[in-house]
Parts: C-alpha cells; sequence; structure tokens
C-alpha cells in the first residue's frame, strides 16, 4: 500500500524528473530516433505526435517545473459544515488511488499525464503504444531514478509493456487496484477500453471542430481562425475539420474564394457541400455521414448555412462535443451560439487550437474530456482528484 506522500516529497521528485530530463535530452532524442525509424508512417497524424525534439523536451521540463510549483490539489476543503449536535463535518479533495492511462504514439504524456497523476497524489500506470516504446522506456527509467533519488517507491510510476490482448485481460481483470482510467487516442481505442474497463473511464473524445462564420464576421479574423485552426497542427484534437458559411454574409463569393485560395495554397483537401460546387480545386461530399468524421489530416469540409440556429442544430448533430468557435461582431448573437452549442469549450472569435490544458491557464492537462462528468473539457492538475468526508465528533449518536 503506497502511503500519501507529503507535497514537499511529490514537488522534489518532479523537480528532479526536470533535471534528469534535461541532462538525457540528447540521449531521450536519440532513443525516439529509433522509434521514429521503426514506425513505419502510415498516419501522418500519428508519427506528428511520436516525434521527440529539443521544443518537445523544452515542453517536458517546463511542464515538470510548473507542476512543482502548483498548489496541493489534494487535501483542499471544499465545505465546511457544523452539526447543531456539535459534529464537525469537512469535505475535501483526495487522491483516486491509481490511475492507468492508455494513450498512442505520445511519449511527451509519459512526463505531462504522469507528472500531473503523480502530483496530485496517484499512482500511475502507464500503457503506451508500441510505436513509441523505447521512447517511453527510457522516459519511464529517469521516473524510476527520480523517486529513488528521492527515497519514494518506483510503485509509484509503472509502465505496462502489454499488447491488446494482455490490456484487455488486464482492463477485464486487473492484477491490481486502479481507481480510474483515462485513454488518450483514436476512437478505436476509445471505445476498446470503454468495452472492457471495469472502472470508470475519463472518455477523451474526438474533436471534428466547427467553426461557423456568421453573416457580421469580420472576414480577415474568420480567414485567420480557419486557417490557424486547420493547419497549425493537423494531428491535435483541438484542429478544425468543418466550416459553416452563412450565406448572408456580404460578398460570400468573395470571401469564400480567398479561402479556397489560402487553403489550396496550404495544400488542404476541400470537400463542399452542392451549394459550392462551382468553387475550382474542390470535390462535392458524396455521404452526408462525413461530417461526422474527424480528419486528423489536410482536409477540410465546408458547407452552407442559412441562419445561426440552423448553424447551432447542425452543429450540436455532427460535432464531436469539443471545440466550435463563431465568427462575429455580434456579441449577443455569439453569447446565444455559445450558450446553445453543446461542445466542452466554445469560442468567439478565436481559434479552436486553444482547448488544452497549459493554453486555458491550468498549467497542462492530462486529457480533454467529452464527457460531462466529471470534468468537460481540459483535465488539469485540480480535475485529477476525488473527494472525501471527514466527520470530527465526540460520542454523538444519531436519535
Amino acid at each position: 500500500m503506497n502511503h500519501q506522500l507529503s507535497i514537499e516529497k511529490r514537488n522534489l521528485v518532479l523537480l528532479s524528473m526536470a533535471k534528469l530530463v534535461e541532462q538525457e535530452r540528447n540521449q531521450i532524442i536519440l532513443t525516439n530516433q529509433a522509434d521514429l525509424i521503426a514506425y513505419n508512417g502510415e498516419d501522418l497524424a500519428m508519427e506528428e505526435r511520436l516525434k521527440v525534439d529539443d521544443k518537445k523536451i523544452d515542453e517536458m521540463i517546463l511542464s515538470l517545473n510548473q507542476l512543482a510549483s502548483q498548489e496541493d490539489p489534494v487535501g483542499v476543503e471544499r465545505f465546511h459544515f457544523v452539526h447543531d449536535n456539535g459534529i464537525k463535518v469537512t469535505n475535501k479533495t483526495a487522491a483516486f488511488g491509481t490511475i492507468l492511462i492508455i494513450y498512442e504514439s505520445r511519449p511527451d504524456v509519459t512526463i505531462e499525464a504522469g507528472g500531473i497523476a503523480f502530483k496530485s497524489g496517484n499512482k500511475i500506470l502507464l500503457k503506451g503504444g508500441k510505436e513509441a516504446l523505447q521512447s517511453n522506456l527510457k522516459i519511464v527509467s529517469l521516473w524510476h531514478q527520480a523517486l529513488e533519488e528521492n527515497n519514494v517507491s518506483k510503485d509509484w510510476v509503472e509502465y505496462l509493456n502489454f499488447n491488446r490482448i494482455e490490456t484487455q485481460a488486464f482492463l477485464e481483470k486487473p492484477t491490481q487496484k486502479v481507481d480510474l482510467i483515462v485513454p488518450r487516442g483514436g476512437e478505436k481505442l476509445i471505445e476498446f477500453v470503454k468495452a472492457h474497463a471495469t472502472c470508470p473511464v475519463i472518455v477523451s473524445g474526438r474533436g471534428n471542430n466547427f467553426v461557423y462564420v456568421h453573416k457580421e464576421a469580420d472576414t480577415d479574423i474568420a480567414l485567420k481562425v480557419i486557417m490557424n485552426a486547420k493547419t497549425s497542427k493537423i494531428s491535435a484534437c483541438n484542429a478544425l475539420d468543418k466550416v459553416l458559411i452563412d450565406s448572408r454574409l456580404p460578398n460570400f463569393e468573395g470571401f469564400v474564394a480567398l479561402l479556397n485560395e489560402a487553403l489550396v495554397e496550404s495544400n488542404v483537401e476541400i470537400i463542399v457541400d452542392q451549394t459550392l460546387a462551382s468553387f475550382k480545386n474542390t470535390s462535392v461530399l458524396k455521404d452526408e455521414n462525413i461530417w461526422y468524421e474527424e480528419f486528423l489530416d489536410y482536409k477540410i469540409v465546408i458547407g452552407t448555412i442559412d441562419s445561426e440556429e440552423h448553424a447551432i442544430e447542425k452543429i450540436n448533430k455532427y460535432c464531436g462535443g469539443h471545440s466550435a468557435s463563431i465568427i462575429t461582431r455580434n456579441a449577443a448573437v455569439a453569447q446565444e451560439f455559445m450558450e446553445n452549442v453543446d461542445a466542452a469549450a466554445v469560442y468567439q472569435n478565436a481559434s479552436t487550437r486553444f482547448t488544452d490544458g497549459g493554453q486555458l491557464g491550468l498549467g497542462g492537462e492530462l486529457a480533454i474530456s467529452t464527457d460531462k462528468l466529471h470534468q468537460r473539457g481540459p483535465i488539469g492538475l485540480q480535475h485529477l482528484v476525488t473527494n472525501k468526508w471527514y466527520i470530527y465528533g465526540e460520542g454523538q449518536i444519531r436519535k
């Protein structure tokens, strides 16, 4: 049984880890290159997530240092009550216990998610994908070194080197207590975990994010936001897949032509609905189900819509419940849109790429939840806790 570590101990481990990652920077990058060479390259997004370079290492170190400086999320009082018989009641945050993180391709998760789970007082089980095995084992060996340097048991961070069959068996009949599972990856992975898990699962769901260009949009902003959300990082779950353009937009044709040109220049495949069939370098969608799809690729669907009501309706039907943005100068329309679109993050005049724990002020994230329980959107340090009631009496019994 791992007894709760003091916040001082937890912070020291994180700071040791940050130093070790810096010291072993070149070794981590070299090890990662072996994973990259072995990867068959059939999935562009997967490959982008797999790569570790100096910038990624800098982010890992920053994340560890930031985590070490944050307040302890465990033991925070949330509620206080004194019963009229004198019993004192408090409700405080508590660690989950053991958190299993199942993820694909991203060695940085071994640091960031591992660090968040550890800082919030949890034992971590890491189950990475085979494509990142060497990188992950290297990083886990550094975790073990950081724990040992601070006289803390290596059990706090464990790597599960399981294949699919072993993973399924572990999910169905865990050989140790697991309190929470967080799958990070594609829809197939999430469905697999949900189908077999015997404890709560936080779903880091699909993106399929929308931008709605309202009739009162600033078209310069619309163009800038769409291009950033689509092309700045295609492998991110906060990237853009669908654009709805209001048919009442002044200079509608001119704006669509400009957008088309910018997307073609960035090598984005453009699929349009019937109303935009006359634009060159596009193909007309053959199946309405494409509106449900998350691409994680240089690919976009653009359609026309005739009102904000219909835009909200269409987004709620097809989006993944992740992020949606409206481009408009009209604050009342924006508010209406933001209140009625059923997504974890809603925007006015900004790129969906900000749906991220670091960008939204959480100092990092374990995952982005599209579930409504127990936390929606980026899951940061302060969300990775459950709670517990503490009741202090002097012999009171209930009458």
